[in-house]
């Protein structure tokens, strides 16, 4: 029955870039425009996880440096790598996992895990998915979310407050961990970036280009791009999307160099 026959390995997207830069976002305006927001879990064809979801579980000591705002979140080592690629490589062949669920609020790993079933499109935010070499190489599209930094700090400081915490305390860890953390370990890994976008979710113009290369894939040239990537074939891309303000016949004539498939084996 077709039901049972195996379904294609997935083709896997990371979506980088600086706290509050709208990844998830970005990600998120992704599912709408491709109708899969309010497709059931499990029927899904293209689905979105989270780095965030992978923060190691904290010592007892961590946990209070945490509750103080004293703890680097945006460091390398304050993520479960081995755990993200063991996840991430389950995926890739196809199977159920579960993913952990973690509680922005206590600083906590929940008991409770996420069940995240197959799909033929994988999108990967957060702030050092191209950090680990390991798991850098399993994306086939790596998409770097460009965004001012003062816009940046606004969203950051909003979200924080809703989650109970007071602006002293936000700022102080901004200065202290979140800005030298993107300086030192993330905005280097914008150069592993095949799709810069600048302006995030307001660059419609980068999100339509995404979403028809996504439509492209499930409507069955996944095989065709994961050979090409496979063979090494095809040309890399490594510059932003054009504003919105360039002319739509550059636009048109520009938008399949934007898509080819990178020229890395992955």
């Amino acid at each position: 029955p077709a039901a049972e026959r195996p379904r294609p390995r997935p083709f896997l997207i990371g979506v980088s870039g600086g706290t509050a830069s709208g990844k998830s976002t970005v990600c998120e305006k992704i599912m709408e425009l491709l109708g899969q927001k309010d497709v059931d879990r499990r029927q899904r064809k293209v689905l979105i996880l989270s780095q965030d979801s992978f923060y190691r579980v904290l010592t007892a000591e961590q946990q209070a440096k945490a509750l103080k705002g004293q703890y680097n979140f945006d460091h390398p080592d304050a993520f479960d790598n081995d755990l993200m690629h063991t996840t991430l490589k389950n995926i890739v062949e196809g199977k159920t996992v579960e993913v952990p669920t973690y509680d922005f609020v206590t600083h906590s790993r929940q008991a409770e895990t996420t069940v995240v079933y197959p799909a033929d499109v994988v999108l990967f935010e957060g702030i050092l998915v191209f950090y680990n070499q390991d798991i850098r190489d399993m994306f086939h599209l790596r998409l770097f979310v460009d965004t001012d930094s003062d816009v940046r700090l606004s969203r950051r400081v909003l979200r924080d407050m809703k989650r109970g915490r007071d602006l002293e305390q936000i700022l102080t860890q901004y200065t202290t961990f979140v800005k030298p953390a993107f300086e030192e370990f993330c905005l280097p890994t914008k150069k592993y970036a095949d799709v810069i976008i600048p302006r995030g979710v307001d660059n419609m113009v980068a999100i339509n280009l995404i979403v028809q290369h996504i439509q492209d894939i499930l409507n069955g040239d996944i095989c065709k791009w994961q050979r090409g990537a496979m063979n090494g074939h095809g040309r890399t891309y490594k510059r932003p999307f054009p504003e919105q303000t360039e002319s739509s016949s550059v636009l048109a004539a520009g938008k399949r160099s934007h898509l080819e498939s990178s020229s890395r084996p992955h």
